[in-house]
């Protein structure tokens, strides 16, 4: 796996990932991450000319909630069914 800086622009999130966001989880990160920082990459796949997000909803809002503009992500390759 394949790990980098991207642009939180160029994540997409599915729709049925954003039902699932808690906003005091992504406060607690927040603040965990003021103090350690990224601590855990995300996971994302390659699609579209974007990545989709696999893994991460919470750590993505809190660093977006930090203001931050790029976030570690993990490239993994799509599931094949």
């Amino acid at each position: 796996m394949e790990s980098l800086a991207i642009k939180m622009a160029e994540i997409y999130v599915p729709a049925k990932r954003q039902g699932s966001l808690d906003p005091d989880k992504v406060e607690a990160l927040a603040e965990s991450m003021l103090e350690d920082g990224q601590t855990t990459p995300i996971q994302v796949r390659r699609g579209n000319n974007r990545y989709v997000l696999i893994e991460g909803l919470h750590r993505l809002e809190a660093m977006r909630a930090l203001g931050e503009n790029t976030i570690e992500a993990l490239i993994v390759a799509a599931r094949r069914h």
